[in-house]
């Protein structure tokens, strides 16, 4: 296992899993990691089939909200983030994809620098069939300012409250990760 992918799989092991789901995607994500160096994405737009992404999700921690985008290969509403370049770390990744996607200097203080959750998906809408196995990372936002998503990327964006958040067309894990994240934030300070 070469420094980089060791790294990732050192990463992945401080990872608490949610549940049983969580749980298997690590075990699998582990077991990917011990078989190949071969985990980032070369060329677009699955090559290899199966890499690593980290995702950036903004949180305005006081509000309980998240700002997802209306992805346009995709079409979901889906959180920032990216493909991991071939050698780089998985947190600075996730600070490259805040800077390009929503053009912020990212606070990782939230919940810290470490990814709170770990997903394997398979991908849907233009490019899809191929495996995203993501790292999901929080960052500090502000629900009372306005952010732009990059437009090459993003047709729209919105806050979601967290409490009531109930759409299908996101990411299918993205419940998930809010049921892992919602008992990690202060209680919602009521608008006044």
């Amino acid at each position: 296992m070469n420094l980089a992918t060791a790294t990732v799989a050192e990463i992945i092991d401080g990872i608490t899993p949610l549940d049983a789901l969580e749980r298997q995607h690590i075990e699998d994500t582990r077991a990917w990691l011990a078989s190949t160096d071969d985990v980032f994405r070369r060329v677009k737009p699955d090559t290899p089939p199966r890499h690593l992404v980290s995702y950036v999700v903004l949180v305005d921690p006081r509000a309980r909200g998240v700002l997802l985008g209306r992805h346009l290969l995709a079409g979901l509403w889906l959180p920032t983030g990216g493909h991991i370049s071939p050698g780089e770390h998985p947190l600075a990744a996730a600070g490259r994809e805040a800077a390009e996607e929503l053009g912020i200097d990212p606070e990782f203080t939230v919940i810290g620098t470490e990814p709170l959750f770990l997903t394997v998906t398979t991908t849907v809408g233009t490019h899809s069939g191929h495996q995203d196995v993501s790292l999901w990372y929080v960052i500090r936002g502000d629900r009372t300012r306005e952010y732009t998503v990059d437009p090459g990327e993003f047709g729209a964006a919105r806050w979601w409250d967290i409490a009531t958040f109930d759409r299908t067309d996101t990411d299918p894990h993205f419940a998930r990760f809010l049921a892992k994240l919602e008992p990690l934030l202060p209680e919602r300070i009521p608008d006044l």
